[in-house]
């Protein structure tokens, strides 16, 4: 049997589609008003970007080097149009049975990039990593803003600990906002390249503390020495091991490690913010655990989104994890 539209039934289908257009226009501009991103973007890159994204895989440029990584949010797979994919210098190549391996071109072994004033040496190693996660630069300049407001408005030093700290972006970004920091990872190789990235940031000799220390138990020693800080940094690995063969598994630790850290927060503590890269820990389970613990002991306002990096090649926005940033006022 063959159904024919008729005139009438035609014109409905229209003006209901062009209904549905405009709610889904005006629910955007309620959730996203004119001018405001949907999410914390790191747009202020010079030497870093994304190219483009497909199939599995997204296109960058660091510096003066093109790299293919996978990445688990790009499930679209559209055409690879970008002459970047061409002429890539590394690819990492995932494998079938888990990890996977670098397959070089023309790459140095290490090189370096630019954020603003600071100053990042990348180098490819294990699972797709270079050492850097440049989506972060958006926390970066939101309390670097606060540090140096702080600073300026009542001149007292503002002391940051920085836990499970990697390679140190954040650690150099909020010693050049003029902070002291406490850097701490499981890993002494990982403490090594955040020394070497605060050397090349002009930051040699800056307030910075460098500790190769299990967090949790680093955290539980503070308390016990009645020691705070007036920022918390964390980003938390999904799972992880301490220097002594600690146990660290997110799901079953990240809430009780909340708790310990609201205890060496300061009672003018200024901000304090999350990081999460584990599916399952979105924004909003970053944000009720912060507004749990954190906002009925200190006040204050906490806020929680997704992070991204915008794609060059077509100005949309890849997600590249969560955050939740608690700040004193």
């Amino acid at each position: 049997m063959v159904f024919v539209k008729s005139v009438q039934s035609i014109y409905v289908e229209r003006e209901f589609r062009k209904c549905l257009s405009k709610n889904i226009q005006i629910m955007g501009e309620l959730y996203a008003p004119q001018g405001e991103k949907r999410m914390w973007t790191a747009d202020n890159w010079k030497d870093y970007e994304v190219l483009d994204a497909s199939a599995g895989e997204k296109l960058e440029r660091w510096g003066d080097y093109l790299l293919i990584r996978p990445d688990p949010q790009v499930i679209w797979n559209t055409d690879k149009t970008h002459p970047g994919w061409k002429k890539r210098n590394a690819h990492y190549h995932r494998s079938s049975k888990g990890g996977g391996e670098w397959e070089f071109f023309d790459l140095p072994d290490e090189w370096s990039i630019h954020y603003k004033a600071l100053t990042f040496n990348l180098k490819p190693f294990s699972f797709k990593h270079t050492g850097l996660f440049p989506e972060q630069a958006a926390n970066w300049d939101w309390f670097s803003s606060l540090i140096k407001d702080a600073v300026k408005g009542s001149g007292r030093q503002i002391k940051v600990l920085n836990l499970f700290a990697y390679t140190g972006g954040a650690t150099v970004a909020a010693a050049k906002a003029g902070a002291s920091v406490t850097h701490v990872d499981s890993s002494k190789g990982m403490v090594t390249w955040a020394k070497e990235n605060a050397a090349a940031s002009g930051l040699a000799s800056a307030p910075i503390r460098w500790l190769v220390d299990d967090c949790v138990k680093f955290v539980e020693r503070e308390i016990r020495r009645g020691n705070t800080y007036d920022a918390i940094i964390m980003d938390p690995p999904s799972y992880g091991r301490g220097p002594k063969g600690e146990i660290w598994k997110i799901e079953e630790s990240i809430f009780p490690f909340i708790r310990l850290c609201a205890d060496i927060l300061s009672k003018d503590a200024l901000f304090f913010l999350i990081n999460s890269y584990t599916t399952g820990l979105q924004p909003a389970v970053l944000s009720y655990m912060v507004k749990t613990v954190i906002t009925p002991r200190f006040g204050g306002h906490a806020q929680a989104d997704e992070i991204g990096l915008p794609v060059s090649s077509n100005g949309l926005i890849l997600p590249c994890g969560a955050a939740c940033r608690w700040q004193n006022r």
